[in-house]
């Protein structure tokens, strides 16, 4: 029997004009301040043939190595200092605060780049707000994201070492390259089986309720879809790494591997209006074969819904490529490209 699991009134988001609706989940997003635009600032809106200014790939893995770094050198020193290695419940609870910490100032940053540039389809709609019906909803999946993760990673590769060292190998160049491909090949047949069968559909909806998403709402969605995204698909592309191409993908490696991951969602979630793809150790190789994951590819797949849909990657479009559902890009195209506006991914 179909059920209908289609939530009332949509994407109305009025909450943040009116404080007498305001309740514990509004005042800790408030106070966190994780908006994708300041209620007092301007947006610039641009028409989509209006140049695109591009950002450098190399400052995108400046960003991300830096906050994948700090937490590993500062649980280095508290190590060398107490003697022994962290518990394996302080390691998980520890890289939770870090990875919650470093997706805040990635949203403070991602919300500068929009009042500075813009977003996608700007001159058509605004982007969602967060639904004045599911607050909680979202502020859960937030949470999820940034638990669940680090929760894996601790259960799967956290060794409580006689020596308190960390355990990063050289092999995380390698490791890299291969878990953005991997896991979205594992995301890419299970998201584009929701598009395809109405009987998964069902769980995928909800996500698709925002036709212009921020990176607030990049993980909300019904607990079917957080548990695949979030648990299954992490765990599959970490053992397929392992087992089948025998790396060591220690608990190190996998932290930085989800910074690379977790900086994707958020970042092609925000539809900031720039010329910027998916960061990876072979970003170069992927963009000379036309497979890297530009912000607006995942922004042009919210605006289609059940069976109409493209670009199913979240962190290429090899998957894409090699099945035909790599759709055509409308503002953030090589031609409309302004080489004259390069900038660097702000680091603060």
């Amino acid at each position: 029997m179909h059920v209908d699991r289609r939530p009332k009134d949509s994407m109305k988001s009025t909450w943040r004009a009116d404080k007498s609706q305001w309740g514990l989940i509004h005042w800790i997003i408030e106070i966190l301040n994780v908006h994708h635009v300041n209620l007092s600032q301007e947006v610039p809106v641009h028409q989509k043939t209006d140049p695109v200014p591009w950002m450098t790939q190399s400052s995108t893995h400046r960003w991300i190595l830096v906050h994948a770094a700090w937490p590993m050198i500062l649980q280095y020193l508290i190590q060398q200092y107490m003697g022994k290695p962290f518990h394996p419940m302080a390691a998980f609870t520890f890289y939770t605060i870090c990875m919650q910490l470093n997706s805040i100032h990635h949203i403070w940053i991602l919300r500068r780049l929009g009042h500075r540039y813009g977003f996608m389809d700007g001159d058509k709609h605004q982007r969602d707000g967060v639904p004045d019906n599911a607050m909680w909803k979202v502020f859960n999946s937030l949470e999820l994201t940034t638990t669940v993760r680090p929760m894996i990673v601790t259960i799967c590769a956290y060794q409580a070492s006689m020596k308190p060292t960390l355990t990063l190998t050289w092999w995380l160049p390698l490791e890299l390259s291969l878990y953005s491909v991997i896991l979205d090949g594992f995301f890419y047949l299970y998201h584009r089986s929701c598009h395809e069968l109405d009987s998964l559909w069902q769980y995928h909806r909800t996500h698709h309720l925002t036709k212009h998403p921020t990176p607030l709402l990049s993980s909300y969605a019904d607990s079917e879809q957080e548990f695949i995204e979030l648990a299954l698909v992490p765990f599959l592309a970490w053992a397929t790494i392992k087992y089948a191409f025998g790396l060591p993908m220690t608990f190190h490696d996998w932290w930085i591997c989800h910074e690379y991951i977790i900086f994707s969602e958020a970042f092609g979630h925000s539809g900031v209006r720039i010329y910027a793809y998916s960061a990876s150790p072979i970003s170069w190789f992927l963009k000379m074969i036309d497979c890297e994951l530009q912000i607006e590819d995942h922004d042009l797949h919210h605006r289609k819904g059940w069976r109409k849909s493209m670009n199913y990657g979240k962190q290429t479009r090899v998957w894409d490529r090699i099945f035909g559902t790599a759709g055509p890009r409308v503002e953030a195209t090589e031609e409309n490209m302004d080489v004259t506006r390069k900038f660097h991914m702000p680091l603060f």
